[in-house]
């Protein structure tokens, strides 16, 4: 896995999405952090515009379906980073995530092929459920009839 910034760019642009398409904003981070917390912007806030991207049809919608609410109606990938305190940690957080979801998306599912059971596994599913139900009559109650 790639460990600077730097790097992870230029593994997103080999993967088909160029710098151009990022779009990178400090902001305030939220939660705890005493005096400094209002003074400095470490958190990340990185915008992918998928429009600008070079990925085929089918891996962008697998993208989407793995980016979930995460897409914006204007074909917007929007990630936030503020786990660490510092600015770089974050960038390299936010596109290390970018990066997990577009290998993820490039991932081409296994068509699941429709198979009928055998003849034989329907007789055996069938015995042992007959077999079952005879053990359960087995274990039930024994009423007496008056009438007889």
């Amino acid at each position: 896995m790639p460990s600077t910034a730097s790097e992870l760019l230029e593994k997103l642009t080999t993967l088909g999405i160029p710098e151009s398409a990022l779009e990178l904003r400090m902001i305030r981070a939220s939660g705890p952090g005493g005096q400094h917390v209002n003074k400095v912007s470490s958190a990340i806030q990185l915008n992918c515009h998928l429009t600008h991207c070079h990925l085929n049809e089918t891996v962008k919608t697998r993208l989407k379906r793995v980016a979930g609410r995460r897409i914006s109606t204007e074909q917007t990938l929007g990630l936030t980073a503020q786990q660490f305190r510092t600015q770089e940690q974050n960038k390299r957080d936010a596109l290390e995530r970018l990066l997990g979801m577009v290998e993820e998306a490039r991932i081409v599912p296994k068509l699941r092929r429709a198979t009928r059971p055998t003849k034989a596994s329907q007789i055996r599913r069938l015995d042992a459920k007959q077999q079952r139900g005879q053990q359960k009559s087995v274990r039930r109650k024994i009423t007496r009839h008056e009438d007889e």
